[in-house]
């Protein structure tokens, strides 16, 4: 067995802004309604929460030398720990490695072709808490410059230019403050886009194929790619984080929370944006779209709903803590892969042998499990 422990600092600051400013803010926790029927959704950081993550992989395409890539819960911030990561398997090569130009940190594994049914359990130990920013409480907030450039960079998928540049300026039409724009975004995204439960997996987070199309339709990565891309492009930095839900949520909104012992298809990205008197602040329009579409049999529309509202006003500053993040890398590039192309986020186990790379969403011949448990 080897073990790793590690921490990756990632600066989270979070402050406030007048509620004025933002969708609006609920008051205090709670996992029932009100008396009046209204839902509430409402996370603050209090006590931190810690679990045991286990992701199993079994091979069974099985053609030559195997290679698995698996994604580590690797960074600490104010709102996560990561503790420690072992594993155990019959591969004859394991060790953790980084993309070279993100710096993004995984599990690698490598299978002789003598090995006919490679496999690798790999558990790690995080803390979470909920995080929300104070929005009363304005201040400055340093952070690395280049780490704010990076925020403000194109990837292969989400450029700053054209049509996404036109579009940015449109939706914040007469913003001023990085805190007006990212809210103009917010409520552009959640007003003109939509979760389209038959997208594969999180979706891939094409923002020019989409706005270029007119189809905003996809899934979480896919909904808060567009929030970061049109961030980026009016020059509010903004970070795609890829993560996993690992237990229900705490105020009983279903499509919010995840069933711990089977977390396949538990993947969930959200989203970032840095405002100068407050840091890194939480933000996840996909979730308020997720819970418009797949809350009830009903597809509401109006995020004013009663249902709707709650989160709509939680998720602009704030997550739950009933989530584990993995890192917010774009373009990665697979240490030791034979693929020519870079992948576009790091949240699902990956592979490849002399057949090419595994499709990481085709159960019968990439078979892996995820669990959590709480500790």
């Amino acid at each position: 067995m080897n073990q790793l422990k590690r921490r990756h600092l990632m600066q989270a600051v979070a402050a406030g802004v007048g509620a004025s400013l933002v969708p609006g803010l609920a008051l205090a926790q709670t996992q029932t309604p009100t008396a009046g029927g209204e839902r509430r959704f409402a996370p603050q950081p209090g006590a931190w929460r810690r679990f045991e993550m286990s992701l199993e992989v079994s091979v069974a395409d099985h053609q030559g030398l195997t290679k698995l890539w698996l994604p580590l819960p690797d960074i600490e911030t104010d709102y996560q720990r990561s503790l420690d990561h072992s594993w155990t398997g019959n591969a004859s090569v394991s060790r953790i490695v980084s993309d070279p130009a993100r710096g993004v940190r995984m599990l690698y594994a490598e299978f002789p072709e003598s090995v006919k049914t490679p496999t690798l359990s790999l558990v790690s130990r995080v803390q979470t808490q909920s995080r929300a920013v104070d929005w009363s409480r304005p201040g400055r907030v340093s952070e690395d410059p280049a780490v704010l450039r990076a925020n403000l960079a194109a990837t292969e998928l989400v450029p700053v230019d054209g049509i996404v540049l036109k579009t940015a300026l449109e939706a914040t039409q007469g913003a001023k403050t990085d805190v007006e724009k990212a809210q103009a975004i917010y409520r552009w995204v959640i007003a003109k886009a939509h979760r389209e439960p038959k997208t594969r997996g999180c979706g891939t987070g094409d923002v020019r194929t989409m706005l270029e199309t007119g189809n905003l339709a996809g899934k979480c990565a896919d909904l808060n790619a567009i929030f970061v891309g049109l961030c980026r492009a009016v020059g509010v930095p903004a970070r795609d984080v890829y993560g996993l839900r690992l237990a229900p949520s705490a105020f009983g909104y279903r499509e919010l929370g995840a069933n711990s012992a089977n977390l396949k298809s538990a993947q969930h990205c959200r989203a970032e944006v840095f405002l100068k008197a407050y840091g890194w602040v939480a933000m996840d329009p996909a979730d308020v779209l997720k819970v418009m579409r797949q809350e009830t049999p009903e597809w509401i529309k109006d995020p004013a709903h009663p249902l709707v509202a709650p989160v709509n006003k939680g998720l602009f500053g704030a997550w739950e803590g009933n989530w584990v993040a993995y890192n917010s890398g774009h373009d990665l590039r697979l240490p030791g892969s034979a693929a020519k192309t870079t992948l576009p986020f790091l949240m699902y186990p990956q592979g490849e042998n002399r057949s090419g790379r595994f499709d990481e969403l085709a159960p019968d011949s990439f078979k892996y499990t995820i669990s959590a448990k709480e500790i």
